[in-house]
């Protein structure tokens, strides 16, 4: 169930290394105006000649039918990204919905093309977000090429166009011209100056805003979706992969005599120092003649490592001067709390999890001395293409990587294309021959980038009157960026584990006001590498400071609602998304017995969320009833998508609660779902969301409201029995999820 509040809305020649660093960042090729003149003629050539699509720039082609081809440079996961993008495209071209099509743009063809398409990454919730105002111009800037074409066959002013579904009319003589007539002269005109471009405001918009069904639907529902791991093309061969078990441990020899007499294999390769794979005519043989050759590790100090003597180290980084970076300090925290009326004390923990993608990792690499290609699930397709690249020798020009839809992403597929780079290497010994290495589900589940264990130590300070006077926050935990980024740490500060926490608006803002507040990061490293899991810092940076909040409250004395309002008064936002979601949970009414409710609100990816879980524990056993959600995300796209992102977010917060990632002997233990749960459909509650855009901003939504998820549950249960849950999983605490 989905309930929208109404609200005022306001208008709102490449080195291999070269590209490797460029592939990221956006340029301002858009400004020439989405449009390649020598390119576009001939396609109105080919148009005029054999009747086939016309491209009128690189957002839109049209075919002579007045179908309308939307590209896509965003990657799709099941988020709904590519149909938010097309609406947004396709509510400034005027076309006919009925007839949109998507056509996912290569990172070959942007590099070609001097990244007219920009940047081709999805991750952080930007895939909308971040590129709708171009996005919308390239929608634009075709209907106003389609309408100056109909003037130039009519010999009329474009004044007296006007068009609606793909149809331009002349309003003095009413006479009609399709898209799909006009198309071919549209590509031989010059596009408009991005700076007269005038977007919609969103209070006009009629394809935008409304909750139309997803492109990608009938695919997945009739299986013709294709996904990478379905590639196979004809001669493929197969190769399964074992990395050393301990991280940053090396390979120390192995006997490939018996394995390579083994029907069907064809060669054992040596990747790197780390990692060896088996190559077969079928994956299965490839896996299981790998799981039987003898192989020998150097595995060095790390086999000494558990979760035990990582926690140790991490309970040191609480407490320590060294390496330790004050995000916020202001007023006098330490003296005010020494002073309180009375002083809460709380450490919590959360642990490494995995991203558990239900498609594991696997790329299909063709390798010749002339050319590359992948075909590869990614978050980032460019990165892709530069691994390639790189791992092949061959310029970036020579390569192209083929994006298809990923059986799960979740941040595992944005960062370090480390399954690109294996296949490249496997390829290289097979040239002209397709090679697809596809992880083994142990593989995938215990080499990920596991999302940064930590520990959190607060203390808050409350006056006679129980007002918040003084809080302390210190986080102490491993750092994404020492491992994938070491370059954004600046002068050992690392402000991104402190998402969720920052004095400054935009992003992830902190939305509480307290007078004296210290806010640090100890960092704290180990050799399990780590990286974006669905949701990032925010994820463990709410559970810290709400469930701590709740604390503060009950000790307070005050309703745990009141309370939070109190200190959101300098934050309109956060309080919007508050008061939403209490208002629509029923806040504070006669519950059935034995049914406790909790809350949250937290703010990341650039949108307000909160939520309300009303739970039931007997016993050590949780049953989660209902979990109410609200998001004020500034703009919405598809009503429908981001409630189901939210939905989604639902299942992905069940498993912070649910799932650990431990290590024993250096290595993760956790190797496949019977080990590791994850929510499971019967375990989920009666979901409601609450969208409550303030059509001001543009913010993200694949991401911000799984952070809310695990507080408020836990809160609730809090509530329920008396006793704060600190520790997760909530194994830890004797608790089951039923």
């Amino acid at each position: 169930m989905t309930t929208t509040l109404p609200s005022k809305r306001t208008p709102s020649t490449v080195s291999r290394r070269a590209f490797l660093v460029s592939s990221a960042a956006a340029t301002g090729a858009l400004s020439v105006g989405f449009h390649v003149p020598a390119l576009a003629a001939a396609n109105a050539k080919t148009a005029t000649d054999k009747a086939t699509a016309v491209e009128v720039n690189a957002w839109v082609v049209i075919q002579p039918n007045d179908e309308c081809i939307i590209r896509i440079a965003r990657a799709e996961m099941g988020q709904g990204t590519s149909t938010g993008l097309a609406q947004l495209v396709a509510e400034e071209l005027e076309c006919d919905w009925k007839k949109v099509k998507i056509q996912h743009i290569t990172p070959g063809e942007n590099l070609a093309r001097k990244r007219v398409w920009r940047n081709m990454s999805t991750g952080g919730s930007r895939g909308i977000r971040e590129s709708q105002e171009y996005v919308r111009q390239g929608g634009a800037a075709a209907r106003m090429m389609l309408l100056q074409a109909a003037a130039k066959t009519w010999s009329v002013p474009v004044a007296d166009l006007k068009v609606s579904k793909g149809v331009i009319t002349h309003k003095p003589t009413a006479r009609t011209l399709r898209f799909g007539q006009v198309c071919a002269t549209a590509a031989t005109l010059a596009a408009p100056d991005v700076g007269t471009i005038t977007l919609k405001p969103p209070h006009l918009w009629t394809i935008a805003g409304k909750p139309l069904k997803r492109l990608d639907t009938d695919q997945k529902v009739n299986g013709s979706l294709k996904y990478a791991i379905d590639y196979r093309p004809d001669d493929i061969l197969f190769a399964a992969i074992k990395i050393a078990p301990v991280f940053q441990s090396t390979l120390k020899s192995f006997d490939a005599t018996e394995t390579l007499k083994r029907r069907g294999i064809k060669r054992v390769v040596r990747i790197d120092d780390s990692t060896i794979a088996v190559v077969a005519d079928n994956w299965w043989r490839a896996k299981t003649a790998l799981d039987a050759m003898p192989i020998a590790w150097e595995e060095g100090e790390n086999a000494k490592v558990s979760s035990a003597s990582i926690a140790e180290y991490l309970r040191e980084g609480l407490t320590s001067d060294k390496n330790v970076y004050a995000e916020t300090n202001t007023g006098k925290f330490t003296e005010t709390f020494e002073k309180s009326n009375k002083k809460i004390e709380s450490v919590y923990s959360t642990p490494f999890v995995t991203h558990a993608c239900m498609e594991p990792m696997n790329c299909t690499v063709r390798y010749t001395p002339e050319r590359a290609e992948a075909w590869v699930p990614t978050q980032n397709a460019e990165a892709a293409l530069a691994a390639l690249a790189d791992a092949s020798g061959l310029p970036a020009e020579k390569c192209e990587a083929y994006n298809h839809t990923l059986g799960g992403g979740f941040g595992r597929r944005g960062g370090p294309q480390d399954y690109v780079r294996y296949a490249t290497i496997v390829a290289k010994e097979f040239p002209g021959r397709p090679v697809k290495v596809l992880w083994s589900r142990e593989e995938d589940m215990t080499h990920g980038l596991f999302r940064p264990i930590g520990l959190c130590k607060l203390q808050a300070g409350l006056d006679d009157k129980g007002n918040l006077t003084a809080l302390s926050l210190r986080v102490s935990g491993q750092s994404i960026n020492a491992h994938l980024a070491p370059h954004n740490i600046k002068d050992s500060k690392d402000r991104r584990q402190l998402q969720g926490y920052w004095p400054e608006a935009g992003d992830a803002q902190l939305g509480y006001s307290v007078p004296n507040l210290k806010i640090e990061y100890a960092m704290r490293n180990t050799h399990v590498p780590v990286g974006p899991w669905r949701g990032v810092n925010t994820n463990q940076n709410a559970i810290y400071l709400e469930c701590f909040m709740e604390e503060v409250a009950k000790a307070s004395g005050k309703d745990s609602l009141e309370f939070r309002r109190a200190l959101l008064k300098s934050h309109p936002k956060h309080l919007g998304v508050l008061n939403a979601v209490a208002e629509k949970a029923g806040w504070g009414r006669t519950l059935p017995n034995g049914v406790h409710q909790g809350i949250a609100q937290f703010m990341g990816y650039g949108s307000y969320t909160a939520a309300v879980a009303e739970v039931s524990v007997t016993n050590g056993k949780v049953k989660v009833l209902r979990l109410v959600l609200a998001t004020n995300c500034g703009h919405v796209v598809n009503p429908d998508q981001v409630a189901a992102q939210v939905e989604g977010s639902v299942a992905y917060g069940f498993d912070s609660l649910l799932s650990e990632s431990s290590v024993m002997n250096g290595r993760i233990v956790e190797s496949n779902f019977d080990r590791y749960p994850i929510a499971r459909m019967a375990q989920l509650p009666k979901i409601e969301t609450v969208l409550a855009p303030t059509f001001d901003f543009w913010g993200g939504v694949g991401e911000p409201t799984i952070c809310v998820v695990a507080p408020a549950i836990m809160n609730a249960i809090y509530t329920a029995t008396g006793k704060p849950v600190r520790s997760l999983p909530l194994k830890n605490e004797g608790l089951e999820l039923v």
